[in-house]
């Protein structure tokens, strides 16, 4: 079995299906036209998907509920070949579930470390802020994180609808995780032009980039992300089935790694998008005609730019390199 790493992919986005309906009913939460007929989720756009996203997390409402959301992700991911993976949480679903942030933590973590303890799987969260909601909402979630650590807490990041706000309005956020010492990534260039791109390097002094890819459409900013090393956390299947591109041979993470951008594969929230990170590790490979050792410099580089301690960080290595040597 191949080892994955994984950087990019929303808790609350990773819900089975079959996990909302279960918890659905048990809280009693309406859940009428979020499912097709097969029993995926129904969207037919990107701001559709944005509303079945936030109904689906409405039926997490207690801790027990977020560990099983956990556990379900991780466990499911390490039995496909995941050995190290973060996951974006949110102080803001955390209040709109009534739940406050510490117990939502408590929750989602007690559910990873289940995972861990049964399949070996390392896992780390990023608070984000929202950007749709706002400067004061993206602040407050980076105060809240700040105000409440957690040791598998180790990023801040922005998500959210990035066609609304600018870099800049969420800038003292941005500075105030970085004080406060944690890694900084935030979504651009996926429904937002290289600009997006070009601004939240210049202004959140992020060393990742959330998805990224339409830094293809402007050599200078792919000889900029070369040079500064900046790690592009990209999401094919999720690109594909929001229809920023046809499909994974025409998508641009063969062109953004051959320029010299380190690039690595994440599922973004794998049950909307129908699939999950093995399949978009194995899928992706096979259309850009990767071969093995491709496959495993993406886990490197995923390790390498992950918010984790470094005893970990050297651990997970050495498991790779012991697993896949060269």
């Amino acid at each position: 079995m191949r080892l994955t790493a994984e950087l990019h992919c929303h808790i609350e986005g990773a819900a089975p299906p079959q996990l909302v309906r279960r918890l659905a009913m048990r809280r009693g939460v309406d859940v009428e036209g979020l499912f097709t007929a097969n029993g995926s989720y129904a969207w037919s756009d990107f701001t559709t998907f944005l509303t079945a996203y936030d109904r689906a997390a409405a039926v997490f409402r207690e801790p027990e509920d977020y560990a099983a959301l956990a556990y379900a992700h991780y466990a499911g991911a390490a039995r496909e070949g995941m050995i190290y993976g973060e996951i974006f949480i949110s102080p803001d679903h955390a209040a709109s579930a009534g739940l406050s942030f510490e117990s939502y933590v408590e929750g989602i973590a007690a559910g990873m470390e289940q995972a861990k303890a049964e399949t070996g799987v390392e896992g780390r969260m990023i608070a984000v802020g929202v950007r749709h909601l706002g400067r004061e909402a993206v602040t407050r979630a980076a105060r809240t994180m700040i105000d409440h650590p957690h040791p598998l807490i180790t990023g801040f990041g922005l998500a959210g609808d990035e066609r609304q706000g600018a870099a800049t309005d969420f800038a003292r956020a941005f500075a105030m995780a970085r004080e406060a010492g944690y890694g900084l990534t935030a979504h651009a260039g996926e429904f937002g032009g290289p600009d997006s791109i070009r601004d939240a390097l210049d202004h959140l002094g992020v060393t990742r980039i959330g998805h990224g890819v339409r830094a293809v459409e402007d050599a200078e900013l792919m000889r900029r992300l070369a040079a500064e090393k900046v790690v592009l956390e990209v999401c094919p299947g999720s690109n594909i089935a929001l229809g920023l591109y046809p499909d994974r041979v025409s998508h641009p993470v063969g062109r953004l790694r051959r320029a010299g951008i380190p690039v690595t594969i994440n599922s973004d929230d794998p049950p909307f998008f129908a699939t999950t990170l093995a399949r978009d590790y194995d899928e992706t490979a096979l259309a850009q005609n990767w071969d093995a050792s491709v496959v495993k410099d993406l886990t490197r580089t995923a390790l390498c730019a992950a918010f984790c301690d470094e005893d970990t960080r050297v651990r997970l290595l050495a498991r790779l390199d012991e697993t896949h040597p060269s």
